[in-house]
């Protein structure tokens, strides 16, 4: 195997170390044990009152252009609609934007300024509704552009995921983010930033920072800040921690209105995933946070955006080439250069775990064999992934990760996989997000130091079966005689237990080095075989472990 350690490390950001609450809490949610099954919780309504406003942009405002009038820059009508929007007609559990579960726990704060379709001032935005509620006025002299500040409200996700839910609102988040960043208008600058301080997005989205504050509102929980998007128009210099700073304040107006209802997850986990939220989203050392552009991929269009969904398992049986599987892992690796490193498990003819070979449009074996089963098993028990053409892996973020790291590691993971699945959609193929993963330390499989190098996040993709190929969900076996001899996936390895720093007891054999074995020596051609999908859930509905 290659030498790929450059690839395989991701860089750990945040100087503070891991506190033992988020060791464990990282330990438990890459556990084997099973969250406790709660009914469907239904959405609530909408937490802000009054009438919300249309974000048609066609109008022209004083201050619009980059000369001072004109038609807006930033039609947020087609930003949104285009990244957050439910659309018109539907439920509304299907969007533009994955979520595990398709429960949409992330809500966006506008922050406008002028240059925008709506006039200067902060906003909440209704993505059921298509609307923004004006929720107070914009501090005087603002910078031009609009600043999104994305929060989760954690209720239905712990419900539905109990301690597993905590990571699912940071690639949910992180989800959210590159939806924005990829719909932003082509006269627009874009930055994104996963490492402001916590109370300084709440203070600038006018929320309260505590999590646990008693809240006399029934029906309206905590929302916790975890990242920012800014669009400026282009040729405008703006000073995104300054604006940040600068629509930090006192709460001026637009709390949210009373609306009936109660806590829906046990008391004790929905405290304890919210406190720790608000942990990781501490940053008194930075509180401004990095700012990083974003790059659109190529090919993405406005098309492309529209039509991304997560494909049903049965539409991702087929591996996608090497040239759009290696573009893809290049997207995913310069999405952010704070993110976790990319490999990807591919089936097909020649299964291997690859990753982007570096200074070249090519591909590196990391391993050979067929890693999807294990992957199948790691990922809460989803069989369909064992039949995945291919399954792009985010990876890195230690046990023992400080708290900066877990979270921009989480987000920017989230992020980049929202950029891959809209190149993947650019380029006729289909896609899906896999969220949950237990066990799943990949470093340990392939013998490198445990509890190093986790998966953190997953993307599916498939490949539009090629003329004269079996339909999804049909199997040709060739002969028994005439079968190739199967390749022994990666072996499970149990999570690190030991305290990072401490010598494991003499009594306690060392774990054996679990590695993908090279393929046994090709035997006569046989008719190629197309692994089964396990039954569909609906599209954008992550299965429930």
């Amino acid at each position: 195997m290659p030498d790929t350690s450059s690839r395989t490390a991701a860089p750990e950001s945040g100087t503070r170390p891991a506190s033992g609450l988020l060791r464990r809490a990282l330990a438990e949610t890459r556990s084997s044990r099973a969250p406790g099954l709660t009914p469907y919780v239904p959405e609530r309504p909408f937490p802000w009152g009054g009438a919300g406003m249309p974000l048609a942009g066609d109008e022209a405002r004083p201050g619009a252009g980059p000369g001072g009038g004109g038609r807006a820059v930033i039609d947020l009508d087609r930003v949104l609609r285009l990244s957050l929007a439910a659309p018109a007609g539907t439920p509304g559990r299907l969007r533009p934007v994955p979520s595990a579960g398709a429960l949409h726990p992330v809500r966006a704060h506008l922050l406008i300024g002028p240059g925008c379709s709506l006039p200067p001032g902060r906003y909440a935005y209704d993505p059921r509704a298509h609307r923004a509620h004006r929720r107070g006025p914009a501090p005087d002299g603002v910078s031009p552009g609009v600043l999104v500040v994305l929060t989760v409200a954690a209720s239905r996700t712990v419900a539905h995921y109990g301690h597993r839910a905590w990571p699912l609102l940071l690639l949910d988040t992180g989800h959210a983010a590159a939806a924005l960043a990829l719909a932003g208008p082509p006269a627009a600058d874009v930055l994104v930033c996963f490492d402001a301080d916590g109370a300084l997005l709440s203070a600038a989205a006018g929320l309260h920072a505590a999590p646990d504050r008693p809240d006399t509102r029934p029906g309206a929980e905590p929302e916790l800040p975890l990242a920012a998007v800014r669009l400026t128009p282009t040729g405008v210099t703006a000073d995104a921690p300054g604006t940040l700073t600068a629509w930090a304040g006192p709460i001026r107006a637009g709390t949210p209105s009373a609306r009936p209802g109660a806590e829906t997850a046990a008391p004790t986990e929905l405290a304890a995933a919210r406190n720790l939220l608000h942990h990781i989203a501490r940053a008194p050392e930075l509180p401004g946070g990095t700012w990083h552009p974003a790059p659109r991929p190529e090919p993405v269009t406005d098309g492309a955006l529209e039509k991304r969904r997560s494909a049903p398992p049965d539409d991702l049986t087929h591996p996608p080439g090497e040239d759009p599987l290696a573009r893809l892992l290049t997207t995913a690796r310069t999405a952010r250069p704070d993110g976790p490193a990319w490999t990807a498990a591919v089936g097909g003819d020649a299964p291997a775990l690859y990753a982007k070979a570096p200074g070249s449009r090519g591909l590196d074996v990391r391993a050979s064999g067929d890693a999807r089963p294990t992957l199948a098993r790691w990922a809460a028990g989803q069989q369909w992934i064992g039949g995945a053409g291919a399954v792009l892996l985010a990876h890195g973020c230690p046990g023992d990760a400080p708290a900066a790291a877990v979270r921009t590691c989480h987000l920017a993971a989230g992020y980049a996989a929202g950029a891959v699945q809209a190149h993947a959609t650019a380029l006729g193929l289909r896609s899906r997000p896999i969220g949950s993963w237990q066990r799943a330390d990949l470093g340990a499989a392939l013998g490198e130091a445990p509890g190093r190098d986790w998966i953190v996040h997953g993307l599916a993709v498939g490949a539009p079966p090629p003329p004269g190929r079996a339909a999804p969900g049909f199997v040709r076996h060739p002969p028994t005689a005439e079968r190739p001899a199967a390749l022994t996936p990666l072996a499970s390895s149990p999570p690190v237990t030991t305290a990072p720093g401490s010598t494991p007891s003499a009594s306690t054999p060392p774990a054996p080095e679990a590695r993908l074995p090279t393929p046994p020596a090709p035997t006569p051609p046989a008719t190629a075989t197309t692994t089964p999908a396990a039954p569909a859930t609906p599209p954008g509905e992550e299965e429930r472990p």
